[in-house]
């Protein structure tokens, strides 16, 4: 007998659709989800854990779980005390993370999970009020939350409609809307979210000012305007910043960059014997000391007539010049 095997080879247009299909499902499932949202559950849902005084406690098994771990990253870094708590960890030692009247969210998509069901006493021995998450609303755990959020889905995303795809989509979304309701009721702005993102571009834009990066005085190549460009080309070779500043009386008058050197070599073949004030750019824009990072990164991008990566840091009441700030130094890099 002889066997032969047919090897099929994968259609690319029938592969597209079907992600094109997956997405569209779980769009959708989102959309259903906002569909269900009810204003009185919601509501209570949030004034619960706004009102806590300790934190907010997550648990779920499984795909649930790692949704629940999501939930707190994104609570956490929104001002809201979060903690993921394992269920089968939990009756191991774990507990200790919640303490007595800290509320509970079960997440859930059967609403049967065995572990949660078995730790519901617990935290209601501890005074917790609980919140579902479910993706079942007429289920074991519906009947024992305080409040019950409906992250239920008409079809899961998958070929098979059996993997945890649009169910997981939807209450990862569901836990997205809690965490910005509770940064509504917050009035948690750019600046808190800098406080927990410490690290991050945004956090260094908002918390660091130009006096903690920039470059002083003593680094930075200072040329006047009757200089001539040969003397320059040494002082910027000297202080490799990109850039000399232009000085009268130690006040600030113009600024040359390696933009400007460039530009100027191009308009003539005797630029040695050039002076400064041919070429400068007189008043520049400027920024002082106290201004954050964000603020100076703003002045860079939106000068006209185009952007610029250097910016003169200046005594804003003598234009006394005190260093320079370059895109770099933002940027940490």
């Amino acid at each position: 007998m002889i066997y032969i095997i047919i090897k099929v080879m994968p259609n690319s247009a029938t592969e597209l659709e079907e992600a094109k299909t997956v997405l569209r499902k779980e769009a959708n499932a989102i959309q259903e989800t906002a569909n269900q949202l009810k204003v009185d559950t919601f509501c209570k849902a949030i004034d619960i854990l706004f009102e806590t005084k300790g934190k907010i406690v997550i648990t779920g098994i499984g795909k649930s779980g790692h949704v629940g771990k999501k939930m707190a990253a994104m609570l956490c870094s929104t001002g809201s005390p979060t903690a993921y708590l394992h269920p089968s960890e939990a009756v191991h030692g774990d507990l200790g993370i919640h303490q007595q009247s800290d509320p509970v969210i079960y997440l859930s998509n059967s609403g049967s999970t065995p572990e949660l069901i078995y730790l519901e006493p617990v935290f209601r021995a501890r005074g917790a009020k609980i919140i579902g998450v479910l993706g079942q609303t007429n289920s074991p755990l519906a009947e024992k939350v305080d409040v019950l959020l409906d992250a239920s889905v008409s079809e899961e995303a998958d070929p098979l409609g059996i993997v945890p795809t649009s169910s997981f989509i939807a209450a990862s979304a569901l836990g997205d809307a809690i965490g910005a309701a509770l940064m509504k009721r917050r009035d948690f702005d750019k600046n808190e979210y800098a406080k927990t993102h410490p690290a991050g571009q945004l956090g260094r834009n908002l918390i660091l000012r130009v006096k903690d990066v920039f470059q002083k005085k003593e680094k930075v190549a200072i040329v006047n305007k009757e200089s001539r460009i040969r003397e320059v080309v040494i002082e910027m070779s000297r202080f490799p910043l990109g850039a000399a500043c232009v000085l009268e009386k130690d006040q600030l008058i113009g600024i040359v960059t390696d933009g400007d050197l460039r530009r100027a070599l191009q308009d003539t073949e005797d630029l040695g014997n050039k002076k400064v004030k041919q070429i400068m750019t007189e008043k520049p824009q400027t920024i002082s000391l106290q201004k954050n990072l964000g603020e100076a990164l703003e002045v860079m991008e939106k000068r006209n007539p185009s952007p610029i990566s250097i910016l003169p840091v200046v005594n804003p009441e003598d234009l006394k010049l005190l260093g320079l700030i370059r895109l770099h130094d933002i940027l940490g890099v």
